[in-house]
This record gives C-alpha cells, sequence and structure tokens, in this order.
C-alpha cells in the first residue's frame, strides 16, 4: 500500500493530467451527440473484433470436435439407409443389417503395385476382417488385417484387390480390378460384349457379397474396349473418390456376416 502511495505522489503531476484529460472527454462526448455516437461505434468495433478473434480461434481448436459430430451423423443417417430390406438376389430374400464406425486415416499409398490403408479402428472397436471400407463418395477397399488399435485396409487401388460390381442402369455384373496403372482409373472386367454401354454410365456395388450393401456408388465408365478373345469388355472406370486424399472413411459391418459365411455366400 505504502509503494502505491509512493507511486501516486511521486507521478502526482501525470496522474492529475489524466483525470483532468478523462473529465474533459467525458463532458465532451456527453454534450455531443455525434461524440457520443462516434465513441459507441468504435468501442463496438473494438469490443466486436476482440470477440470475432476470440470465436476464431475457439471454433479453429473446436474443429476436430465438430468434425467428429458431423461423422457420426453421417455414419447414423447412412445406417438407416443400409439397414433398410434390400432385395439380393442370392437363393433367398435376406435382411441385410449394417453397422457403420467412422475412422481416421492414419496411412495410405496409391503409387505402388499394392497399397493399402492404415485406420485407426482395431479389434477393440470390434472391427474385423472382411468388413468394407467407404467414404461419403464411394468404396475404398477392404479390412484384411487387424491389431488391438488398427486395421489394414485393402485398397481399391491394389492389384489383388477384386469387387463385385455392376452397372447401375442395366445391372450386369463383372469384377471391379486394377491395372496398377493410374490412381484414379479402375477397371471393370466379364461384361459381355453384347452389353450396351455408354461413356459416363455409373458403376455400383452388386450387393452379391456380404462386405458392401447393393448400389454403393464406385465410379463412371470412362472408356471401354474389347478384350483379346473380342467377347468381353475391359472398362475403365473414374473413380468417385479421390484415393490421393483421404481422411475420414467409415468400416461397414455386415451384422448377417458370420451367417451369409457360413451359407458360403460371402465374395467381396
Amino acid at each position: 500500500m505504502q509503494q502505491l502511495f509512493n507511486f501516486f505522489i511521486k507521478n502526482k503531476t501525470f496522474v492529475l493530467f489524466l483525470l483532468l484529460l478523462s473529465c474533459a472527454l467525458s463532458l465532451t462526448i456527453q454534450s455531443h451527440e455525434y461524440h457520443r455516437s462516434k465513441f459507441l461505434n468504435s468501442s463496438n468495433q473494438i469490443t466486436g473484433s476482440i470477440y470475432g478473434t476470440y470465436n476464431g480461434i475457439t471454433q479453429y481448436f473446436n474443429l476436430k470436435k465438430e468434425n467428429q459430430i458431423l461423422l457420426e451423423e453421417n455414419k447414423r443417417m447412412k445406417m438407416t439407409v443400409f439397414s433398410q430390406e434390400n432385395a439380393v438376389p442370392i437363393d433367398t430374400l435376406l435382411e441385410y443389417k449394417y453397422e457403420l464406425y467412422s475412422s481416421l486415416v492414419y496411412k495410405n499409398s496409391y503409387a505402388l503395385p499394392n497399397n493399402y490403408l492404415t485406420l485407426n479402428k482395431g479389434q477393440i472397436d470390434h472391427i474385423e476382417e472382411d468388413y468394407g471400407v467407404i467414404t461419403s463418395k464411394g468404396i475404398v477397399g477392404i479390412v484384411d488385417q487387424t491389431s488391438k488399435n488398427y486395421s489394414r485396409v485393402l485398397s481399391i487401388l491394389n492389384t489383388n484387390s477384386r469387387i463385385n460390381v455392376k452397372l447401375k442402369k442395366t445391372n450386369y455384373f463383372g469384377i471391379l480390378s486394377w491395372d496398377g496403372k493410374s490412381p484414379e482409373i479402375t477397371q471393370l472386367k466379364d461384361i459381355q460384349d453384347l452389353v450396351k454401354l455408354s461413356i459416363g454410365d455409373t458403376i455400383v456395388t452388386s450387393g452379391y457379397s456380404s462386405t458392401f450393401p447393393p448400389n454403393m456408388p464406385v465410379g463412371t465408365i470412362d472408356s471401354y474396349r474389347l478384350n483379346d478373345t473380342e467377347d468381353l469388355y475391359i472398362i475403365d472406370v473414374k473413380l468417385f473418390n479421390d484415393m490421393k486424399n483421404l481422411e475420414h472413411v467409415y468400416i461397414i459391418k455386415n451384422t448377417d456376416i458370420n451367417e451369409l459365411k457360413a451359407l458360403n455366400i460371402s465374395d467381396e
């Protein structure tokens, strides 16, 4: 307290000046409408700027949380769609039910002959082999190995990948594979040469497996040609997913997968 008194005594002239200046400004603002409005506008602008900066910083640090909320909401919506009854032409009508798990991509390769992804979900999250992996745009691959906390995904950009797909317009189906060249293009084979094709036609999953629900988006026809025997098409499919830029994905669990495997119905 004594130090405070000493400060005021030592700087009494400067303190008196500040006091008189404050009184003069206060009287000026109160007595003139123009000055009062300018003062209030300036004050509001400064306060708004401070709050804007604060909110911007807060939103930046909350992005991860907000992204997770959006993923969970997206997951619930997709589960509602996938869990509807779908008539799948195997031997009987089966009611496919699916559960989705949102996940982050920790590692992704796309320039090798055999590419894989690493996800931050594993056995502790009830993830098992043969679960499908998708994004909101289309299919990504199939889980082929799991550890306690992580999963390895066989990418559709893997020369060993084989996935049943079909032409959305005509329902003719074949096998989607990759020739190891462009990360944007995969190949659809085993389509008869009598089938009518058009550039831009949509390719979707066939539903002839326990891994992916039917009619999941894959890509569009980019080009096509006949094989060496000229009785089957080789169709170049431009993928909906940008496989070079994957961050958030969904892992699909078919709750009937064990029963389907027992019936030897599970194919990729």
